[in-house]
C-alpha cells in the first residue's frame, strides 16, 4: 500500500510538472540531448554545490599551509629564487569562479551546441552566477595579502564584459595590475595552453594555489592525449591534487570529452556516442 502510495504521488508530481502553464509539455516531445543530466546536476544537485563549497573550505586550509611554507608553490613554470615573491594564487574562470550552466541549459533546451557565436553574447549578458565558495575563497585570499589572478580561456574581446561580471557579484579584480589573463590578450597568448600565462604570473609571485575544472588549468601535458595519456599525467602529479592544486568537477564539457572522441568534434552526435561506448568499462551483467 506505501509503495503504490509513493507511485501514485510520483506520477501526479509528473505529470503536474509536465502540464504546467497554459501549454501542456508532452515528454516524447522533448529531444534526447547527451547534455541533460550533467546541466541538471550542476544546477540543481545539492551534491554539486556541496561538493565545490567544500573544496574552496579545503582551498583556504591550503592557502595558510602556503603561506607559511616559503619553499610551497603550485606553479611547474615557477624556477629560481621565488620564495621571497608576493604570494598570488591562479583560478581558472569558467565552471570554476563562475557558473555558465545557464548557457549548456540553452544548448540543452534548444538542441545546439556550443559556438563563439553564441557563447561571446553570453559572455556579454554577464549574466555567469556564482561557483559556491568561490567568493569566500577570493575574498580570504585579498585579506592575507595574496594576489588573485584569473586565467582564462575567454578571447580577449571578451575581457571586458569578463570583468564586469566578476566585479559585479565583488570578486577581488585590481585596477592597477592586470589579474584578468585571457587567451589572445597578447601576441604569445594566443593558443588555449596556459603554460605561457602561468610562465608570466610565476615571474613575478610565489604561486600558492592552482584552482580549475580542467587538466589544462594545471599542466598542459597530455591535455589533448588520449584517455590512458592523461591519466599518466594525473598519476604524475598525484601528490599534488588536493594539496598546491584543487580540481572541481564539471561534467558538462572540458578536454575530457575530446580524449573521448579523438578530439573529432566535427563527429555527429551519434558518432560521438558511439566512441564514448566504445571505451567504456563494462559490467558483465548477472549470471
Amino acid at each position: 500500500m506505501q509503495r503504490h502510495f509513493r507511485t501514485t504521488v510520483l506520477a501526479s508530481a509528473a505529470a503536474a510538472f509536465l502540464s504546467f502553464g497554459a501549454a501542456t509539455v508532452q515528454a516524447e516531445d522533448i529531444p534526447a540531448n547527451d547534455g541533460l543530466n550533467a546541466t541538471y546536476w550542476v544546477q540543481n544537485a545539492v551534491e554539486y554545490k556541496a561538493n565545490a563549497y567544500a573544496l574552496y573550505q579545503l582551498a583556504m586550509v591550503r592557502l595558510d599551509q602556503a603561506l607559511a611554507d616559503k619553499s610551497w608553490t603550485a606553479a611547474l613554470e615557477q624556477t629560481g629564487d621565488y620564495q621571497s615573491k608576493p604570494p598570488a594564487v591562479i583560478l581558472d574562470i569558467d565552471e570554476t569562479v563562475l557558473d555558465n550552466s545557464p548557457y549548456q541549459a540553452w544548448i540543452v533546451e534548444k538542441d545546439k551546441y556550443y559556438s563563439s557565436k553564441t557563447w561571446t553574447p553570453f559572455v556579454e549578458s554577464q549574466t555567469s552566477r556564482v561557483i559556491p565558495g568561490s567568493l569566500e575563497f577570493t575574498k580570504y585570499a585579498k585579506s592575507k595579502g595574496v594576489k588573485v589572478i584569473y586565467v582564462s580561456n575567454r578571447k580577449a574581446h571578451e575581457e571586458d564584459a569578463t570583468r564586469g561580471n566578476l566585479k559585479k557579484f565583488g570578486y577581488p579584480v585590481d585596477e592597477d595590475t592586470d589579474v584578468v589573463l585571457v587567451r589572445g590578450e597578447k601576441e604569445e597568448w594566443k593558443s588555449s595552453n596556459k603554460t605561457p600565462r602561468r610562465e608570466a604570473v610565476a615571474a613575478n609571485y610565489r604561486v600558492l594555489l592552482q584552482l580549475g575544472d580542467n587538466l589544462g588549468d594545471f599542466t598542459d601535458e597530455n591535455v589533448g592525449g588520449s584517455p590512458s595519456e592523461r591519466l599518466e599525467t594525473y598519476k604524475k602529479y598525484q601528490a599534488m591534487w588536493g594539496k598546491q592544486w584543487i580540481m572541481f568537477a564539471n561534467p558538462t564539457y572540458g578536454s575530457w570529452e575530446g580524449a573521448a572522441i579523438n578530439n573529432n568534434w566535427k563527429a555527429s552526435s551519434s558518432e560521438k556516442r558511439a566512441m564514448k561506448h566504445a571505451i567504456m568499462d563494462e559490467w558483465e551483467g548477472p549470471k
